[in-house]
């Protein structure tokens, strides 16, 4: 008799509205530079007044969300980034990274800053700046375009063809950039094993950027450095070049991982 099989029935599906808006709000303040008020966010989100008062209510008492005294508009606190730096991951590499990184920034006297994928976009998870008057920054916490940030060129140049597929159908590419230039870009950097680029968004400056790889040979996060050329500079371009990416080397190896290339 042959063997019956049971209907495969679509499992349930669970909802939590009042956890929903909360984050609907907090992913909402993540997009806003300037914050929102209470009828801004009611407004984009399509909820009511009231709704959103108790939630932001909430949100404030627990420390995500504070609101301006004189705009009594509601931005982000730094209490999601810092317990984003709680995950095993993300506490792993800051602390791993931190002593190279700071090093490396006095050594070749240009910023330094960790990036890791998040969502669909770059996450700037650690910040160096040199003793130099003049540097090259980028703040902490900061979430930068995917395809205009050479960290995220080079993570995804390491990641597996299915991760790299769902990046290209998830996040529209720039104007001007096709796919085929992206596949074509991402295979030279794998290759090298890092990429040395003019930024996407700031002119005069040159990406050098590495990517920190793990144990199963794939990207995990970037090491980058901006570099800002200056008159006089006693370490040579090349000389920065060699020094990060080895720096790279060095915190891939530390984390189980070898040097890509």
């Amino acid at each position: 008799m042959p063997a019956v099989t049971a209907p495969d029935f679509p499992g349930p599906k669970y909802t939590a509205p009042a956890l929903e808006k909360g984050l609907d709000i907090l992913e909402l303040l993540s997009r806003t530079d300037l914050g929102l008020s209470q009828a801004e966010i009611a407004r984009d989100l399509g909820r009511s007044v009231s709704e959103i008062f108790r939630m932001l209510v909430v949100l404030t008492e627990r420390g995500y969300v504070a609101q301006d005294p004189v705009s009594d508009r509601y931005v982000l606190t730094t209490l999601l980034f810092e317990v984003a730096h709680r995950t095993p991951l993300i506490r792993r590499l800051t602390s791993s990274a931190a002593p190279l990184m700071r090093d490396l920034a006095h050594e070749i006297n240009q910023s330094v800053h960790l990036a890791v994928l998040s969502d669909d976009g770059v996450l700037i998870v650690g910040q160096v700046d040199p003793p130099a008057r003049h540097v090259m920054s980028i703040r902490l916490g900061t979430r930068v375009d995917l395809w205009r940030a050479s960290s995220g060129r080079v993570m995804l140049a390491f990641q597996t063809p299915q991760e790299l597929d769902r990046a290209l159908a998830r996040v529209p590419l720039p104007p001007g950039m096709t796919e085929e230039r992206v596949r074509l870009d991402l295979d030279e950097i794998r290759q090298r094993g890092h990429e040395i680029v003019d930024s996407f968004v700031v002119r005069g400056i040159v990406n050098i950027s590495a990517p920190i790889i793990d144990h199963t040979g794939l990207a995990i996060a970037a090491l980058t450095v901006p570099h800002l050329e200056r008159y006089g500079e006693g370490i040579s371009f090349a000389d920065c070049c060699a020094k990060a990416i080895g720096a790279a080397g060095r915190l891939s190896r530390s984390l189980g991982g070898g040097v890509a290339g």
